[in-house]
């Protein structure tokens, strides 16, 4: 309940709603705003992340969000961690509404607790022609247009 007093007094009803021009319900702001807080490196990456996972949305494409599969893989209790690695294996085998590797759009709630900045980018995607991202082992992101790109960019990246 405290949580969501906080959110509720940091979060007015006509932001989330900003998520209408991009048919994103306030729930999906919500639920977008979490999935950023997890996949974002930067303030600065989270509005254009936003628009890459609203693109990958409009083209009804699996989302491919590795945190979602973390959610859903649960506790770690090999790393110890709630945010367990994520391994190939783990994307067709984690039958869960929240594998977004295995079901389309956005997963059914929140996955974390989204920050303001989060939550803005959520409401106000930027502008993009990208439909993929990754980051490097130094946690520089890298955008892509294409798969290929996205592959070259695995390639030379990770």
């Amino acid at each position: 309940a405290k949580l969501e007093e906080t959110f509720g007094a940091k979060v007015d009803d006509v932001f989330l709603e900003q998520g209408e021009k991009n048919n994103l319900s306030k729930d999906d702001v919500v639920i977008l705003a979490s999935l950023l807080e997890r996949e974002a490196k930067t303030n600065e990456e989270k509005p254009i992340i936003a628009g890459i996972i609203l693109n990958r949305l409009e083209a009804q494409v699996a989302l491919q969000i590795d945190a979602t599969v973390q959610y859903a893989k649960g506790y770690g209790t090999a790393q110890n961690t709630w945010w367990p690695t994520v391994t190939v294996d783990d994307y067709q085998n984690i039958k869960s509404v929240y594998n977004t590797y295995l079901f389309v759009g956005l997963p059914p709630k929140p996955i974390a607790n989204p920050g303001l900045e989060s939550i803005k980018a959520a409401a106000n995607p930027a502008q993009t022609s990208f439909y993929f991202y990754m980051h490097d082992r130094d946690g520089k992101v890298h955008y892509a247009e294409t798969n290929e790109e996205h592959e070259q960019n695995k390639a030379e990246f990770l």
